[in-house]
């Protein structure tokens, strides 16, 4: 789901949810609940529903952890499950 052209955006996504507030400073967020969509898609350029859509899938992959509050969703990364991943490609799975 990564090596696809919309891969790119997915990997784009995890790299600036690395270091937030270098990349969203107009925006707020805090490290431990994250970044919202709305903030993403703006970094992105393109529609909520787009941003959501490649937050949602790297959420069920288990890349992103999700917290809602009211009526917002927030993003950040899931260290754990990312060096996971990444020990499994290195593995040759």
């Amino acid at each position: 789901m990564l090596r696809t052209p919309a891969g790119q955006r997915r990997l784009d996504i995890l790299e600036w949810l690395r270091d937030p507030a270098a990349h969203f400073p107009d925006h707020q967020w805090t490290p431990e609940v994250g970044v919202t969509s709305e903030a993403v898609a703006a970094k992105l350029g393109v529609s909520r529903q787009v941003a959501d859509t490649h937050l949602e899938l790297l959420a069920a992959m288990g890349l992103l952890r999700v917290r809602r509050i009211r009526l917002r969703t927030y993003y950040r990364r899931d260290e754990v499950r990312i060096a996971e991943v990444a020990r499994m490609f290195e593995k040759g799975w």
